[in-house]
């Protein structure tokens, strides 16, 4: 991992962010698009012949693949997913909203509504990995916020099966369709809808380029939650670090993607030889080694801090999906952090915790978009709606204000609205 010194490196050098390069996919996306919104489940069926070489006699899973799943997972597994099953829904019931109504000046009402979306399409990751804790982090929010109708979407092997851990998170979350799709056709499907897919209101769920680029392409026909780059982690660590638990957590992140980013901010010099033997040696161990190296080769870095001020100053202006306080006293720092996704306190809180099982969402924004964008919940699957009534006493009340105003836009139609009930015009 490369070592930088804010002493003695330019700030705009430490946190560059190196990329590999990468086709631009828009113009293939957009022809898939058009495919599917054109021709439906036709078009479905020949692209994922086409692009996952893979001949399906039916979209949708059945309910004996489900069955069979749940079968086939192992009961300690079952048993692990209920248990964060639980602990996710304890922790995202304190998001819900409630809406409110107001009386407080004579013969006004006005108020909030919060309703439900009422379709919502999650988008579960397939291919090289399966990715069950996704099922259940992206469902089970919006269950809570009353969404009637979940529909999920998500790749095949290459013999045409949905990894039974995946279908077994959707029976435990409480889905209400599967289908086999992925894929930039897979988002298609949901957006516009096909003869078998229905269309939805949003999309959830992180993917590949194609996902990703495909759900910006969408946006606006339906809502969509973020787009998903590239995960990272982002560790401060001060004198009480323990330079093995260090490593194993920025190869965790390491090894999700050749492009995740694991970086160490550290006020001690003499952690960072211990870090990087560690690192070198777990390395030597993960069977994902060559995507864990490749990572840490491209955006592994050290960055050596003159004190904690300086590290949170640095992980702010990084903004970190995953932002680690492995310092002796981390709720000290807690209060200066104004960018981060999920912030993991002290040294017995891995980030690993919020990935499966704590509770807290483990969908968070990432590349930096947390200096705007916040972690999946409750908020991302209701809709607000306002409401407002007036007595014809205090309609006439503030007539002239409402006029005024209308009338300085230049709106004559506007002010008219008011002066015919208030009897001007008659």
């Amino acid at each position: 991992m490369r070592v930088y010194s804010t002493q003695k490196d330019q700030l705009a050098d430490i946190l560059a962010r190196k990329y590999s390069e990468t086709a631009d996919v828009s113009a293939v996306v957009t022809k898939i698009i058009e495919r599917v919104r054109t021709d439906g489940d036709q078009a479905l069926y020949q692209l994922i012949e086409e692009i996952d070489h893979v001949t399906l006699d039916s979209l949708a899973v059945s309910q004996a693949e489900m069955d069979a799943a749940l079968k086939t997972v192992s009961p300690e597994l079952l048993a692990v997913m209920e248990q964060a099953k639980e602990n996710i829904l304890s922790f995202h019931q304190k998001q819900v909203r409630q809406g409110f109504v107001s009386t407080e000046e004579s013969g006004v009402v006005m108020g909030q509504r919060i309703l439900p979306l009422a379709r919502v399409g999650v988008y579960v990751p397939g291919g090289t990995a399966a990715y069950p804790s996704t099922v259940l982090m992206d469902v089970l929010p919006a269950k809570i916020a009353g969404v009637p109708k979940i529909v999920m979407m998500t790749p095949t092997d290459g013999a045409g099966n949905v990894p039974a851990a995946i279908l077994a998170a959707a029976s435990i979350a409480g889905v209400d369709e599967i289908y086999k799709v992925g894929g930039a056709h897979g988002v298609a499907a949901l957006a516009y809808g096909t003869e078998t897919i229905p269309k939805v209101d949003k999309i959830v769920g992180p993917g590949n380029i194609y996902v990703a680029t495909a759900k910006k392409m969408v946006y606006g026909e339906v809502d969509i939650d973020m787009i998903a780059g590239p995960s990272d982690v982002l560790i401060v660590a001060d004198q009480s670090a323990n330079p093995r638990w260090i490593a194993a957590d920025l190869l965790a992140q390491a090894e999700h993607d050749k492009l995740a980013q694991a970086i160490l901010v550290t006020t001690e010099e003499a952690l960072i030889e211990k870090v990087q033997a560690e690192v070198d040696q777990q390395l030597a161990e993960l069977p994902r080694q060559e995507i864990a190296a490749a990572a840490i080769d491209t955006n592994g870095k050290i960055i050596l801090v003159k004190d904690l001020a300086e590290a949170i100053a640095i992980a702010n202006q990084v903004a970190p999906e995953h932002l680690e306080l492995s310092v002796a006293e981390p709720f000290a720092l807690l209060g200066k952090v104004e960018n981060a996704g999920s912030v993991f306190l002290g040294h017995h809180t891995p980030e690993v915790l919020g990935d499966y099982f704590a509770g807290p969402n483990h969908t968070l924004p990432t590349e930096g978009t947390a200096r705007f964008y916040s972690p999946l919940s409750v908020d991302d699957f209701i809709k607000k709606s306002s409401y407002l009534y007036y007595t014809e006493e205090a309609m006439k009340a503030v007539g002239p204000a409402v006029e005024l105003f209308a009338e300085t836009e230049d709106l004559v139609g506007h002010a008219r609205s008011m002066k015919v009930r208030r009897g001007e015009n008659e």
